[in-house]
């Protein structure tokens, strides 16, 4: 994902292929949003904002970080979903080729619903800094903060989709269950997003 250019991506998003997909796709909106608090956070510095110097450079590095992390999470959710078709793919001739197939599918799909459940944590964390910051940041780019909030609500809600659609064919009743919690405040989460770009809405249109 570092090294390909937009349109690239957007052509190998578009191809009948099995990856790039929603749960790369849901990382990218996370990055974004990480990136859009970072430019905010560093249009919030100089004697104007000197009260806020501390929380404003741990804000700079937070999000820094959340956009590594979530841009590595499209590399890890493209890799995971290959491991899948891979699966699918293997022989299924005799019971024992069945047996082996059936326990690699039930795997790779575990494996492929981390990718996506630590999507929705970055996003979770995004939120958190855009709620923060909002109060605090540059009032020029405010916008900016709803756009990274919006961002992280769309993540959250794609990658929610990407593990459920796992779950069933995964038979670790703990995995399962303990990936079913990762997305279970999703919703609470969006209504967090959606109160932050209402705060920017009402500081715009005041």
């Amino acid at each position: 994902m570092h090294d390909q250019t937009i349109g690239g991506y957007l052509d190998r998003l578009a191809a009948r292929e099995p990856a790039p997909g929603g749960g790369a796709a849901a990382a990218l909106h996370a990055a974004q949003g990480a990136a859009l608090l970072g430019m905010v956070a560093r249009y919030t510095t100089g004697e104007k904002y000197a009260a806020h110097a501390g929380a404003i450079a741990r804000i700079t590095a937070d999000s820094d970080e959340l956009r590594a992390r979530a841009l590595q999470l499209a590399d890890d959710d493209a890799r995971a979903f290959t491991a899948v078709t891979d699966a699918y793919a293997l022989p299924r001739a005799d019971d024992t080729q069945k047996a082996v197939r059936s326990r690699a599918i039930a795997a790779a799909l575990q494996g492929a619903a981390r990718p996506p459940a630590e999507v929705v944590a970055v996003a979770a964390a995004i939120v958190a800094l855009a709620e923060e910051l909002l109060p605090i940041g540059n009032p020029n780019v405010v916008t900016d903060v709803a756009a990274a909030a919006e961002a992280a609500r769309a993540a959250a809600a794609t990658a929610r989709v990407n593990v459920e659609i796992n779950l069933g064919g995964i038979k670790d009743e703990a995995a399962r269950a303990d990936l079913a919690a990762t997305v279970a405040d999703v919703d609470a989460l969006a209504s967090r997003a959606e109160s932050v770009t209402a705060g920017v809405r009402h500081r715009i249109t005041r």
